[in-house]
């Protein structure tokens, strides 16, 4: 079997079992959207869904997060890991929205990661379940996910990213980015693999080599 071939069915039994499936960051426009996945760092979706609900009806606009007491914004996301650095980047980015684009998010990769607090991956969180531009999103669940699959033998979310893109074709790169997350959360998870119950398991050679230590 060919790489190839390997990686048309993993993304024709990724699409069977999860279909395509949206972000799991809940947000009505893309500065919601952006401030989301800043905050989403080292954190789970589900705390961040829970802090942007309140947070969201207080800062209503790009204006409101860049006029912000730095202080105060803290508290607001205080139960979210390295609030204080998160509730700078914020502040930051949203000044520079406005300063620089005209209070409008930009979809360009370059323009993203000019503004604080976002990297490779938080801008194509945005281009990708916003703008609809196709980009692949390296969290922690995709890198694991190909590497066990032995998609990529990188552990560089970068280098992952650019891996993945030379084998998986375009249209699939947006679905393959919440499709890798809901299999790491559902069967391949990071500490308790469920490997006996995993569609993918005859692909994936990382998986494979884990039971033989085992047995």
């Amino acid at each position: 079997m060919t790489k190839k071939e390997k990686v048309t069915i993993i993304l024709d039994l990724l699409r069977e079992h999860y279909g395509p499936t949206k972000c799991y960051l809940n947000h009505e426009n893309p500065w919601q959207l952006l401030i989301a996945t800043i905050l989403s760092a080292q954190c789970t979706d589900d705390r961040v869904n829970l802090v942007t609900k309140d947070l969201f009806q207080k800062y209503t606009s790009i204006q409101a997060f860049a006029e912000a007491n730095q202080a105060e914004l803290e508290q607001d996301i205080h139960s979210i890991g390295f609030y204080h650095n998160k509730a700078k980047n914020i502040i930051a980015c949203c000044q520079k929205l406005l300063t620089e684009f005209g209070g409008e998010v930009p979809s360009d990769l370059d323009e993203l990661t000019s503004l604080a607090g976002v990297g490779r991956k938080t801008a194509n969180v945005v281009r990708g379940n916003w703008y609809g531009i196709p980009s692949i999103v390296v969290d922690t669940h995709v890198k694991r996910v190909s590497n066990l699959l032995g998609l990529t033998k990188n552990q560089d979310p970068v280098k992952i990213e650019f891996d993945l893109m030379k084998i998986v074709p375009k249209d699939k790169w947006i679905d393959i980015n919440t499709q890798m997350i809901a299999h790491g959360r559902k069967i391949c998870i990071a500490r308790r693999p469920k490997c006996a119950e995993c569609f993918l398991f005859p692909y994936c050679t990382g998986g494979q080599a884990l039971q033989k230590k085992k047995s």
